[in-house]
């Protein structure tokens, strides 16, 4: 009698690429804050009063895109660095600790298709960008279930078992 393929591994690759995902969150708020100097050199870090936005978007923008405007007004917005930061911490943590996807997907999917829309039209192809297959496979690892994470502790909370937002 053959034997039917288990799908662990799949669950477990899954759960890799939701951890990674979220380390590229974490990683752009931790770069931001302290400046570490990969995308962020020490003098333009957030806790030395630089902007975490203004270089995507003074700089980043497509200025070819229909929103570019837009996009380049809200630079140096203290209530945009403020709302981006807690984002990429919120999501990052999110992703990484498999608890709260839904809002972490609601979040990230908002964060994703603007900077989408920041650089429309793109380059290497008309519609998709690894922005909206970030999004893709946030909604994926949300909806799924929850491997390599603290979702039974997280859900074992009353709060969090009458807010099913937050699972």
């Amino acid at each position: 009698m053959k034997k039917h393929p288990t799908y662990k591994n799949a669950w477990h690759m899954l759960a890799l690429a939701r951890i990674m995902i979220g380390f590229v969150f974490l990683w752009a708020f931790l770069d931001k804050t302290f400046g570490l100097g990969y995308a962020t050199e020490s003098g333009n870090a957030w806790i030395s009063g630089g902007s975490p936005t203004s270089g995507f978007l003074q700089f980043g923008v497509n200025p070819d895109s229909p929103f570019a405007s837009v996009f380049t007004s809200l630079a140096g917005m203290a209530w945009v660095d403020w709302l981006f930061m807690f984002g990429l911490l919120g999501i990052g943590l999110a992703l990484i600790l498999g608890i709260g996807l839904r809002i972490a997907a609601i979040s990230a999917t908002v964060l994703l298709v603007l900077m989408w829309a920041a650089l429309l039209p793109l380059e290497n192809n008309p519609i998709i960008d690894d922005h909206l297959i970030y999004a893709v496979v946030i909604w994926v690892a949300a909806l799924s279930r929850r491997e390599w994470s603290i979702t039974d502790w997280w859900l074992s909370h009353d709060f969090v078992k009458r807010r099913k937002w937050l699972w």
